[in-house]
């Protein structure tokens, strides 16, 4: 009778690790597909960057300190880490900011039909950039929840399952609430 107990519990016992690993692993492969989808749109709006460069700098000759720092975020190098791919997309999206404060300042470039198709489109993809971090988020969450909580962590620590990081905000600026003034 001991011998059945105990194949019982190690049957159990090993149900319950195969169960665990594969799960963190659908949870891990989650992760990274979000964190694909969110640098499809990142690189969408890389490609978009030196169009529009090229067409504020007809209007903006002056103004070629902006400029340059959206061509140097844009070409910063190549990202390996999800870290440094966060670090360089918050980068872009400040220089980005800056172009369309400069659009405020030449009338013609905000009436220039290329201008505004290309900022449309920017602020399109930005929506998109936006909900895909979102999804990442909640991916992350769900992973880091899982690698951090009894018993799912002894899992996680025994095949190095590792936390991944948020995507979060990185200008404090950005978090403060917005003035409004008539």
């Amino acid at each position: 009778m001991v011998p059945i107990i105990v194949i019982a519990i190690l049957f159990v016992l090993v149900l319950w690790v195969i169960t665990s690993y594969n799960s963190l692993i659908r949870l891990r492969t989650q992760v990274e597909e979000a964190f694909s989808t969110m640098d499809v749109y990142l690189k969408k709006r890389f490609d978009l960057i030196p169009n529009l460069v090229s067409t504020v700098k007809g209007y903006a000759k002056h103004e070629s300190e902006t400029l340059e720092k959206v061509i140097a975020a844009r070409n910063s190098g190549v990202t390996q880490t999800a870290e440094q791919v966060m670090e360089q997309e918050n980068q872009i999206t400040g220089a980005l900011r800056q172009i369309f404060a400069l659009s405020e300042n030449y009338p013609d470039l905000k009436a220039n039909s290329n201008f505004i198709e290309l900022q449309n489109t920017l602020q399109s993809i930005e929506s998109d950039i936006a909900n895909s971090r979102k999804y990442y988020n909640g991916c992350v969450k769900i992973y880091n929840i899982k690698c951090t909580t009894i018993p799912s962590n002894i899992i996680a620590s025994i095949f190095n399952f590792e936390k991944k990081p948020m995507f979060e905000v990185a200008d404090v600026a950005e978090r403060e609430n917005v003035k409004v003034e008539f």
